[in-house]
Protein backbone atom coordinates (compact mmCIF):
# COMPACT_ATOMS: atom_id res chain seq x y z
CA UNK A 1 0.00 0.00 0.00
CA UNK A 2 1.85 3.63 -1.11
CA UNK A 3 2.25 6.39 1.00
CA UNK A 4 -0.81 8.11 -1.16
CA UNK A 5 -3.24 5.23 -0.33
CA UNK A 6 -2.51 5.30 3.20
CA UNK A 7 -2.32 9.39 3.87
CA UNK A 8 -5.81 8.77 1.78
CA UNK A 9 -7.37 6.21 4.26
CA UNK A 10 -5.82 7.88 7.21
CA UNK A 11 -7.93 11.20 6.42
CA UNK A 12 -11.07 9.60 5.78
CA UNK A 13 -11.15 8.12 9.23
CA UNK A 14 -10.34 11.31 10.72
CA UNK A 15 -13.02 13.20 8.62
CA UNK A 16 -15.74 10.42 9.57
CA UNK A 17 -14.86 10.33 13.05
CA UNK A 18 -14.68 14.49 12.81
CA UNK A 19 -18.47 14.09 11.33
CA UNK A 20 -19.32 11.71 14.16
CA UNK A 21 -18.17 14.17 17.16
CA UNK A 22 -19.50 17.22 15.35
CA UNK A 23 -23.21 15.59 15.03
CA UNK A 24 -23.36 14.50 18.51
CA UNK A 25 -25.25 16.71 21.22
CA UNK A 26 -23.85 18.50 23.94
CA UNK A 27 -26.97 19.17 26.68
CA UNK A 28 -27.26 21.35 29.48
CA UNK A 29 -29.65 20.35 31.64
CA UNK A 30 -31.15 21.80 34.87
CA UNK A 31 -30.07 19.46 38.13
CA UNK A 32 -33.24 18.49 38.94
CA UNK A 33 -33.11 15.81 35.71
CA UNK A 34 -29.74 14.32 36.94
CA UNK A 35 -30.99 10.58 36.99
CA UNK A 36 -34.05 11.27 34.17
CA UNK A 37 -31.64 12.99 31.57
CA UNK A 38 -29.62 9.21 31.65
CA UNK A 39 -32.94 7.48 30.78
CA UNK A 40 -33.66 10.12 27.97
CA UNK A 41 -29.69 9.49 26.48
CA UNK A 42 -30.45 6.06 26.65
CA UNK A 43 -33.76 5.70 24.97
CA UNK A 44 -32.95 8.13 22.39
CA UNK A 45 -29.22 6.97 21.29
CA UNK A 46 -31.46 3.54 21.35
CA UNK A 47 -33.96 5.05 19.08
CA UNK A 48 -31.70 7.06 16.80
CA UNK A 49 -28.26 5.94 17.29
CA UNK A 50 -27.41 9.42 18.00
CA UNK A 51 -25.04 10.24 20.95
CA UNK A 52 -26.26 12.74 23.85
CA UNK A 53 -23.86 14.36 26.43
CA UNK A 54 -25.64 15.82 28.78
CA UNK A 55 -24.10 18.51 31.36
CA UNK A 56 -25.99 18.67 34.35
CA UNK A 57 -26.04 21.54 36.93
CA UNK A 58 -28.09 25.06 38.07
CA UNK A 59 -30.46 26.35 35.73
CA UNK A 60 -28.90 29.31 36.78
CA UNK A 61 -25.31 28.54 36.12
CA UNK A 62 -26.07 27.02 32.97
CA UNK A 63 -27.06 30.50 31.86
CA UNK A 64 -24.15 31.99 32.53
CA UNK A 65 -21.78 29.31 30.98
CA UNK A 66 -24.10 29.52 27.70
CA UNK A 67 -24.11 33.35 27.93
CA UNK A 68 -19.97 33.26 28.38
CA UNK A 69 -20.35 30.94 24.39
CA UNK A 70 -20.46 27.43 26.49
CA UNK A 71 -21.17 25.01 23.16
CA UNK A 72 -24.37 23.43 24.25
CA UNK A 73 -26.89 22.67 21.45
CA UNK A 74 -30.01 22.38 24.18
CA UNK A 75 -30.64 23.64 27.42
CA UNK A 76 -33.68 21.86 29.41
CA UNK A 77 -34.56 24.39 32.27
CA UNK A 78 -36.18 23.74 35.62
CA UNK A 79 -38.04 26.86 34.89
CA UNK A 80 -39.05 29.02 31.66
CA UNK A 81 -37.29 32.46 33.22
CA UNK A 82 -33.81 31.11 32.69
CA UNK A 83 -34.67 30.33 28.57
CA UNK A 84 -36.69 32.99 28.03
CA UNK A 85 -34.17 35.60 29.04
CA UNK A 86 -31.62 33.15 26.63
CA UNK A 87 -33.82 33.82 23.75
CA UNK A 88 -34.41 37.40 24.46
CA UNK A 89 -30.68 37.97 24.85
CA UNK A 90 -30.37 35.73 21.33
CA UNK A 91 -28.81 32.72 22.51
CA UNK A 92 -31.39 30.47 21.47
CA UNK A 93 -33.29 30.13 17.67
CA UNK A 94 -36.76 29.95 18.98
CA UNK A 95 -38.58 30.63 21.75
CA UNK A 96 -39.05 28.28 24.73
CA UNK A 97 -41.69 25.33 25.05
CA UNK A 98 -42.67 23.80 28.24
CA UNK A 99 -41.92 19.97 28.37
CA UNK A 100 -43.05 19.19 31.93
CA UNK A 101 -43.89 20.54 35.21
CA UNK A 102 -42.20 20.08 38.08
CA UNK A 103 -43.65 19.00 41.52
CA UNK A 104 -42.03 20.02 44.56
CA UNK A 105 -42.31 17.53 47.56
CA UNK A 106 -41.00 18.09 51.41
CA UNK A 107 -39.21 14.69 52.95
CA UNK A 108 -36.63 12.97 55.06
CA UNK A 109 -35.07 9.77 55.60
CA UNK A 110 -36.41 10.02 58.85
CA UNK A 111 -39.94 8.77 59.31
CA UNK A 112 -40.98 11.59 61.32
CA UNK A 113 -44.26 12.05 59.62
CA UNK A 114 -46.03 15.16 57.37
CA UNK A 115 -49.64 15.47 58.02
CA UNK A 116 -48.48 19.05 59.89
CA UNK A 117 -45.26 19.57 58.12
CA UNK A 118 -45.72 23.41 59.19
CA UNK A 119 -46.03 23.02 62.60
CA UNK A 120 -43.26 20.06 62.52
CA UNK A 121 -40.70 22.39 61.00
CA UNK A 122 -41.21 24.82 64.01
CA UNK A 123 -40.58 22.05 66.60
CA UNK A 124 -37.07 21.49 68.34
CA UNK A 125 -36.96 18.34 66.57
CA UNK A 126 -35.97 19.63 63.00
CA UNK A 127 -32.80 20.85 63.30
CA UNK A 128 -32.18 21.62 59.39
CA UNK A 129 -34.08 21.63 55.99
CA UNK A 130 -32.35 21.59 53.07
CA UNK A 131 -33.75 24.21 50.16
CA UNK A 132 -31.82 24.67 46.91
CA UNK A 133 -30.43 28.05 46.59
CA UNK A 134 -33.43 30.13 45.30
CA UNK A 135 -31.49 33.11 43.55
CA UNK A 136 -30.54 30.19 40.70
CA UNK A 137 -32.87 26.96 41.47
CA UNK A 138 -36.37 27.19 40.74
CA UNK A 139 -37.01 24.82 42.99
CA UNK A 140 -35.65 26.79 45.69
CA UNK A 141 -37.58 29.92 44.74
CA UNK A 142 -41.22 27.59 44.84
CA UNK A 143 -39.92 26.02 48.29
CA UNK A 144 -39.16 29.77 49.41
CA UNK A 145 -42.63 30.97 47.74
CA UNK A 146 -44.41 28.52 49.94
CA UNK A 147 -42.82 29.03 53.35
CA UNK A 148 -43.92 32.30 52.62
CA UNK A 149 -47.03 31.45 52.12
CA UNK A 150 -47.48 29.51 55.34
CA UNK A 151 -46.13 32.72 57.07
CA UNK A 152 -43.59 30.74 58.68
CA UNK A 153 -40.36 31.55 56.44
CA UNK A 154 -38.66 34.30 59.35
CA UNK A 155 -39.24 31.98 61.87
CA UNK A 156 -37.22 29.35 60.38
CA UNK A 157 -34.81 31.36 58.62
CA UNK A 158 -32.23 29.67 60.75
CA UNK A 159 -32.54 26.17 60.08
CA UNK A 160 -32.07 26.83 56.38
CA UNK A 161 -29.22 24.79 54.58
CA UNK A 162 -29.03 26.49 50.82
CA UNK A 163 -27.40 24.30 48.31
CA UNK A 164 -26.20 25.53 45.34
CA UNK A 165 -28.30 22.77 43.18
CA UNK A 166 -30.87 20.82 43.76
CA UNK A 167 -28.69 17.63 43.52
CA UNK A 168 -26.60 19.06 46.70
CA UNK A 169 -30.04 19.30 48.43
CA UNK A 170 -30.76 15.75 47.52
CA UNK A 171 -27.22 14.71 48.92
CA UNK A 172 -28.08 16.71 52.06
CA UNK A 173 -31.55 14.90 52.39
CA UNK A 174 -30.36 11.02 51.40
CA UNK A 175 -27.04 11.06 53.76
CA UNK A 176 -29.27 12.60 56.62
CA UNK A 177 -27.07 16.23 56.61
CA UNK A 178 -30.04 17.54 57.23
CA UNK A 179 -33.63 16.47 58.65
CA UNK A 180 -36.05 17.36 55.91
CA UNK A 181 -35.39 18.72 52.80
CA UNK A 182 -37.57 20.57 50.00
CA UNK A 183 -36.63 18.74 46.40
CA UNK A 184 -38.18 17.51 43.25
CA UNK A 185 -40.36 14.07 43.25
CA UNK A 186 -38.15 12.95 40.53
CA UNK A 187 -35.97 12.22 43.80
CA UNK A 188 -38.29 9.57 44.74
CA UNK A 189 -37.65 7.06 41.65
CA UNK A 190 -34.05 8.33 41.58
CA UNK A 191 -33.60 6.53 44.69
CA UNK A 192 -34.49 3.47 43.39
CA UNK A 193 -35.46 2.23 47.09
CA UNK A 194 -32.05 2.09 47.67
CA UNK A 195 -32.45 4.77 50.31
CA UNK A 196 -35.86 5.27 52.13
CA UNK A 197 -37.18 8.64 52.03
CA UNK A 198 -40.48 9.40 53.71
CA UNK A 199 -42.43 12.57 52.00
CA UNK A 200 -45.52 14.10 50.96
CA UNK A 201 -46.05 15.87 48.15
CA UNK A 202 -47.36 19.59 48.27
CA UNK A 203 -50.27 21.22 46.43
CA UNK A 204 -49.08 22.84 43.76
CA UNK A 205 -51.55 25.55 44.69
CA UNK A 206 -49.29 26.28 47.16
CA UNK A 207 -46.65 27.86 44.68
CA UNK A 208 -46.05 29.36 40.94
CA UNK A 209 -45.85 26.31 38.89
CA UNK A 210 -42.81 24.81 38.47
CA UNK A 211 -43.17 24.60 34.10
CA UNK A 212 -39.50 23.69 32.73
CA UNK A 213 -38.73 25.09 29.37
CA UNK A 214 -36.12 23.52 26.36
CA UNK A 215 -34.61 26.32 24.00
CA UNK A 216 -32.94 25.15 21.36
CA UNK A 217 -29.53 26.90 21.48
CA UNK A 218 -28.18 29.21 18.68
CA UNK A 219 -24.64 26.68 18.46
CA UNK A 220 -27.13 24.14 17.50
CA UNK A 221 -27.28 25.49 13.53
CA UNK A 222 -26.04 23.12 11.32
CA UNK A 223 -26.81 20.02 13.39
CA UNK A 224 -29.86 18.34 12.42
CA UNK A 225 -29.35 15.67 15.66
CA UNK A 226 -30.42 18.91 18.03
CA UNK A 227 -33.78 19.51 15.99
CA UNK A 228 -34.31 15.31 16.38
CA UNK A 229 -33.71 15.57 20.38
CA UNK A 230 -35.76 18.27 20.64
CA UNK A 231 -39.28 16.63 19.09
CA UNK A 232 -37.87 13.94 20.87
CA UNK A 233 -38.49 15.67 23.64
CA UNK A 234 -41.50 16.92 23.31
CA UNK A 235 -42.45 13.39 21.93
CA UNK A 236 -44.76 10.33 23.87
CA UNK A 237 -41.39 8.67 24.75
CA UNK A 238 -39.86 11.34 26.83
CA UNK A 239 -43.07 12.03 28.08
CA UNK A 240 -43.90 8.72 29.87
CA UNK A 241 -40.44 8.99 31.37
CA UNK A 242 -40.61 12.19 32.60
CA UNK A 243 -44.34 11.06 34.02
CA UNK A 244 -42.48 7.98 35.84
CA UNK A 245 -40.17 10.35 37.64
CA UNK A 246 -43.13 12.46 39.05
CA UNK A 247 -43.23 15.27 36.59
CA UNK A 248 -46.69 16.53 35.45
CA UNK A 249 -47.23 16.47 31.08
CA UNK A 250 -48.14 20.17 29.79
Amino acid sequence: MNKRVIAFLTLTVFLIHHNLLAQNLRVAAAANLQTVIEVLQKDFKQKTGIVIEPVVGSSGKLVAQISNGAPFDLFLSADMGFPETLFKNGFAVKKPEVYAAGSLIICSSQNIGFNNWERLLMTARVKKVAIANPAIAPYGKAAIELLQGKGILDDMQSKIVYGESISQVNTYITTGVVDIGFTTQALIKETGGKTKIYYQVISPSLYEPILQGMVLLKHAAGNPNAEKFYQYILGPSARKIFAEYGYRLP
